[in-house]
């Protein structure tokens, strides 16, 4: 019989702080995401401020913070708390589909990011996903991201960046850069298990070996990777090399 993982809901909810600078939001995603049995309401804030001191105090898995507020935003906040060890993974609120401010947060790890105006039911989802490990972009808003980190800099810049990112690539083994590929790709472990004839543990080793290899966070940070490498066409289809 298998040991739950930390994170399984048989073992104990998904622990959650929520972050917001308008109390009427943070009072409706509290009530929303409470509802849920496997997820655990354990605090609450009102700026980036407080979060490094809620995190200490709770021990949260996740954190669903607001990108803007007033003293500290929610890019500082995830940018401090992520460069912590044993940091909670992080989800963003934003309004905007492909701002640049969601691409910072994600760069510098959080796990992804969630529209104020999204479904209830999905934000509950996004929740459960991000503390099993997984992003919750789509692959078409991933692409919006990398579509925007592309445009981003100067021509020079972004030259440097691929060549960087080629060179980062080419240290991968065969079997990792086609995960590599597969994670940018939007798919998902067991996806990328039936796609490689792999099982889903392998892909989650070689997801782990990966992310440990470049010092990564999470799969988004994967995924710009390959696309700064210029390894997959606008549609999400690998190129050939």
């Amino acid at each position: 019989m298998t040991t739950p993982t930390p994170l399984d809901p048989v073992a104990r909810p998904v622990r959650l702080i929520v972050v917001d600078d308008d109390p009427l939001v943070r009072a409706g995603l509290t009530l929303m995401l409470g509802g849920a049995d496997d997820i655990d309401i354990v605090g609450e804030g009102a700026d980036g401020t407080e979060v490094a001191g809620l995190v200490d105090r709770l021990r949260p898995d996740v954190v669903l913070m607001d990108i803007r507020m007033r003293a500290m935003d929610g890019l500082t906040a995830t940018e401090f708390l992520r460069a912590r060890p044993d940091a909670p993974e992080v989800i963003v609120l934003t309004t905007f589909h492909a701002d640049e401010q969601v691409l910072r947060a994600i760069r510098a790890g959080a796990a992804g990011f969630v529209l104020k105006d999204t479904p209830p039911a999905q934000i509950v989802d996004s929740v459960r996903r991000v503390a099993a490990g997984d992003p919750v972009l789509s692959p078409a808003v991933t692409r919006q991201l990398m579509a925007r980190a592309a445009g981003t800099g100067s021509r020079d810049g972004r030259a440097d960046r691929a060549d960087r990112a080629r060179q980062r690539i080419a240290a991968l083994a065969e079997r990792e850069r086609e995960v590599a590929i597969a994670v940018a790709r939007g798919r998902s472990n067991a996806e990328i298990a039936a796609t490689l004839y792999l099982s889903v543990a392998t892909v989650k080793t070689q997801v782990s070996r990966i992310l440990a290899r470049f010092d990564f966070n999470n799969r988004v940070q994967i995924a710009l990777l390959v696309h700064d490498a210029g390894l997959l066409d606008d549609d999400g289809a690998e190129r050939a090399t």
